[in-house]
């Protein structure tokens, strides 16, 4: 996959930096006030659809070393997602259009929910219904599940007809959604938003006035690609979701955006592919930072993300990790 944008470069130079011998601390509170409490012990999580449900990337490294684990989406109901072509790479990145392919609440939970209530890592389950009470549905299911810490609400997957895009592009049908799923469960709730609006400070308000106890931005860009020879698109369907390298800008201003436009926590999503990304998105006003796509080309992408983040502290004299955020100078 053609996702390199000098990660190697900044990687030599982080390690080639003189770390200073003090300790550091990396953690972050991502539900301040919710019902339950979402404290990671450092700000890097995995973006769900990436890593499976982490059972795999368990198999690699101490998977506890992370801030927390995303689950592959989920539905009430098992889907078969959509046919194939679905990936296609890009310069910078890759066009999903997956169609949330996945096995259903229930069985997810029988395979993988015994394995993650082991863990020390919090994981969350991202989830995603195709109306109000479905969403509220799959709240209530999780909420007693062992080894649930929190669910992420998909109000923005840009590869089905009905659901997600819908109701995250509508700052009133966010609300609803967010406030069911609120009053559903006691688990901290993270909205994940589109990018697919105007102005995403006001569908952050809505899910922050709804009950949200933190915000992630953003899902996927859509995107397309077209094949000059057949002259037909090279996905599934015309468009696509667009990851990667490529949209880390985009991202890093929405993130800007919807923290200065909320007071809960904002985790940046979207291009993340190094240390130096995952500070650029705290100085934004991220609190924590989710690594996608360059797991599938690096599966030990997160965590050296994490230990550049760490050396990037001790480098520049970082004692708390909180310093970091929002401390972006835009004067």
């Amino acid at each position: 996959m053609s996702t390199s944008t000098g990660s190697s470069a900044s990687t030599r130079e982080f390690a080639s930096a003189r770390s200073v011998d003090r300790r550091v601390n990396l953690e972050v509170d991502l539900a301040p006030g919710a019902k339950r409490e979402l404290i990671l012990r450092n700000p890097i999580m995995t973006a769900s659809g990436t890593s499976s449900n982490g059972l795999e990337l368990a198999r690699l490294f101490d998977v506890n070393r992370l801030g927390a684990l995303l689950s592959k989406g989920v539905t009430l109901q098992p889907r078969r997602g959509n046919p194939t072509p679905r990936i296609v790479e890009t310069p910078a990145g890759m066009l999903n259009s997956i169609g949330f392919q996945n096995v259903g609440v229930r069985k997810l939970l029988r395979d993988a929910a015994t394995v993650w209530e082991t863990w020390s890592v919090p994981v969350v389950v991202n989830m995603l219904g195709d109306t109000v009470d479905e969403f509220a549905h799959l709240a209530q299911i999780l909420d007693g599940a062992p080894g649930v810490a929190a669910v992420e609400v998909n109000i923005s997957c840009p590869n089905l007809d009905v659901g997600g895009v819908a109701f995250g592009r509508d700052p009133i049908a966010a609300g609803r959604v967010i406030e069911a799923v609120s009053t559903a469960t006691t688990l901290p709730v993270i909205a994940k938003l589109t990018p697919d609006v105007t102005d995403i400070s006001v569908v952050a308000r809505a899910c922050e006035d709804a009950g949200a106890d933190a915000l992630c931005v953003a899902n996927s860009f859509v995107g397309m690609s077209i094949d000059v020879h057949t002259r037909r698109p090279r996905t599934n369907r015309p468009v696509a979701g667009l990851t990667g390298p490529a949209i880390k800008p985009l991202a890093l201003r929405l993130v800007w955006e919807s923290a200065r436009a909320v007071s809960i926590p904002v985790i940046g999503c979207g291009g993340i592919s190094d240390g130096r990304d995952a500070v650029e998105f705290l100085l934004a006003g991220a609190t924590a930072v989710q690594v996608g796509t360059a797991s599938f080309r690096d599966p030990y992408a997160s965590v050296r993300v994490l230990e550049e983040l760490l050396d990037y502290c001790r480098e520049h004299g970082v004692a708390d990790i909180n310093e970091l955020i929002g401390a972006v100078q835009t004067d």
